[in-house]
């Protein structure tokens, strides 16, 4: 019934509410927004700037908080792929010729999921994936997976289904099916992409090169300019990337042979952001 209910509601309309509620900045609204938050989730606010969530001016001040130096040690990116984000493995692993698992039974594929984009499909048949889920409590900035020159950013418009482990298992192609800002990157080992995939209550993202690009009108497939000082400066694994503006999922792609996944990572495995994830093979 939540996943059926989900396909009636006017997705993006609902979104765009909350996302209004979230910046509001009355004192008494936005205290009462984080108090329901932090009793219905408990997030971990040791490790931030602002440890008192309300000093934060907003509840989206407070839930994209940033946080202190050194509590995400990062492994070593000469040698690794990081983790991106704070999160949960939702699947990771091979890619299948040009199909991905989403979860048990359903797959989707490269070219869905990078808008029709066929040459940027085939750079990565055969390669890696890894799918990360952020849930509302986790941390929700952005980082790098590893050192790279932005290439490409793209926007795509698309459906906003939750992403927790129901609505996944059940809805067909969903993180093809989202919308998402594709992120493509160059490195000296090869290319490498970062998807930020939105969801019910998250059509707002935002990365460092572009500022706040989502939700968007007209909601129509947009190249999002890259200029030439953009393309020429390198970003370091672990910086900030970008951020959601609530919950969802974020997909790393790398291509064939670029990778090896940790043996521990699997289904349901909690990662940190800074944390290695992948070992790079030999010349990556």
């Amino acid at each position: 019934m939540f996943v059926l209910f989900q396909y009636l509601l006017p997705q993006h309309a609902l979104s765009r509410l909350v996302g209004w509620m979230t910046r509001v900045r009355t004192p008494w609204f936005k205290n009462l927004v984080i108090g329901l938050f932090v009793r219905g989730y408990r997030p971990d606010m040791s490790d931030a700037v602002e440890t008192d969530p309300w000093q934060f001016a907003s509840f989206n001040e407070f839930f994209t908080r940033s946080l202190r130096a050194a509590t995400r040690p990062l492994g070593d990116a000469r040698t690794q792929i990081l983790s991106p984000v704070d999160g949960t493995i939702s699947e990771l692993g091979r890619i299948d010729d040009d199909r991905l698992l989403q979860a048990k039974k359903r797959n989707y594929t490269l070219l869905d999921l990078l808008a029709g984009d066929a040459d940027t499909a085939e750079k990565f048949r055969g390669g890696e994936f890894a799918t990360i889920y952020l849930a509302p409590y986790n941390y929700h900035r952005i980082h790098m997976p590893a050192d790279g020159r932005l290439v490409e950013s793209v926007y795509v418009p698309g459906r906003l289904f939750s992403v927790n482990r129901t609505t996944v298992d059940q809805v067909p192609r969903l993180f093809a099916r989202n919308e998402r800002v594709i992120c493509r990157f160059a490195s000296d080992g090869g290319p490498f992409a970062v998807i930020l995939v939105g969801a019910l209550n998250v059509g707002s993202m935002d990365t460092i090169w572009h500022g706040h690009i989502a939700p968007r009108r007209p909601r129509r497939l947009a190249q999002l300019p890259v200029s030439p000082l953009l393309a020429a400066a390198a970003a370091a694994a672990g910086d900030e990337l970008g951020r959601f503006n609530m919950g969802s999922t974020v997909i790393l792609l790398f291509p064939p042979g670029h990778c090896s996944w940790r043996g521990d990572l699997a289904t349901g495995k909690t990662v940190r952001m800074g944390e290695p994830l992948a070992q790079k093979n030999h010349g990556s």
